[in-house]
């Protein structure tokens, strides 16, 4: 395979807009690898803290590298040192490199280090949004050949988000399942929490078009636009009780607020949705129906490797999810369309 001298790599200046550089494609060193992107897409956060503004401090600060960090191909190189991976084989990457050694890293949480040496692609060091993508080795999961690259860039992220959640929740076939904002982390944790058993998916958002698009693809068996009503509905949906488990995916104040009300009494929710705040009286809403609340931040580099072996002895795509796929050169369009909110999964693919 003839790898190319320079690559096309799209950087985030912050304004709402595309920047297109050419690099020089990198040479993998001790334990690293060189993977050519297959397919990368635009999570939520690239939205929120880097497209948009650039927001973040410490482990969300955006360092101007190349961005995107739900990235998915083919090794093409391995560097001297590797030990289980090599050139062909199809990865995922973990998204987050730490430093290798501290208590987080060792459990496989390198989202959690705090190494001065922890870098996120996408973030602090080059992403997915280009031709090649240089890799640790230590950050790479194998993609089984009956899942696609899509799959796979879903996997690096988003999907992973709602595995951890669900799966810290205990999520079963006991369980009706809330979902609060419908966007792609909530399609995932319908996906995910139908495929984990739950009997009753209710999802709510303020975009009709993002419930409407959960109902097509048989996500949630009930879709309530948020608003004045909602809680009543999902009461009502639920013989007054609630739901046994519930995950905000939005991040706005009044739907975490909404997620907690939703739960039934002795119930699990979790917070995945990523800024903003929320004010409950603590009391009724938390306290005093013994609900308990789980933040989640992202996956381990194990679990994330879980949840591609479940997603392939099951069959399921996360894919399915995907509404619109751009080439790399419009890359643009693509991040215009994120950032509008109303659609599912937007990803970069590569031919």
């Amino acid at each position: 395979m003839t790898i190319k001298a320079t690559m096309k790599g799209v950087v985030l200046p912050g304004n709402s807009t595309v920047e297109f550089r050419e690099y020089p494609v990198p040479v993998p060193g001790y334990g690293q690898v060189l993977v050519q992107m297959k397919a990368s897409s635009i999570c939520g956060s690239d939205i929120r803290a880097i497209y948009r503004e650039h927001l973040g401090v410490g482990d969300e600060a955006y360092r101007g590298v190349i961005a995107g960090h739900e990235p998915s191909g083919q090794i093409v190189a391995a560097g001297p040192g590797c030990k289980e991976f090599k050139a062909g084989d199809r990865v995922v990457l973990y998204h987050i490199s730490g430093c290798g050694v501290c208590e987080d890293c060792k459990h496989g949480y390198m989202i959690s280090c705090h190494g001065k040496q922890r870098a996120a692609y996408g973030w602090q060091r080059d992403g997915g949004h280009a031709e090649y993508l240089l890799a640790e080795e230590n950050t790479c999961v194998h993609l089984p050949d009956n899942l696609t690259y899509v799959d796979g860039a879903l996997v690096a992220c988003g999907f992973g988000t709602a595995w951890e959640a669900l799966t810290r929740m205990k999520v079963n076939g006991q369980d009706r399942l809330l979902i609060t904002g419908l966007g792609p982390v909530g399609l995932a944790a319908a996906m995910l929490g139908k495929a984990l058993g739950a009997s009753y998916v209710i999802g709510t958002d303020t975009s009709q078009a993002r419930i409407d698009l959960a109902k097509e693809l048989g996500l949630v068996d009930l879709g309530i636009v948020s608003g004045p009503d909602a809680l009543d509905q999902i009461k009502a949906a639920t013989g007054g009780k609630g739901c046994e488990a519930a995950v905000d995916c939005s991040g706005a104040a009044p739907a975490r607020k909404l997620a907690l009300q939703g739960t039934r009494q002795w119930g699990r929710c979790a917070f995945v949705g990523e800024g903003s705040d929320v004010q409950f009286d603590v009391s009724p809403t938390l306290i005093h129906p013994q609900i308990t609340l789980y933040g989640s931040w992202v996956t381990s580099l194990d679990h994330m490797a879980e949840l591609v072996e479940r997603l392939s002895r099951w069959g399921i795509h996360p894919e399915k999810t995907v509404t619109h796929r751009f080439g790399l050169d419009e890359a643009a369009k693509a991040y215009d369309v994120a950032d509008k909110g109303q659609s599912g999964k937007v990803v970069i693919v590569y031919d």
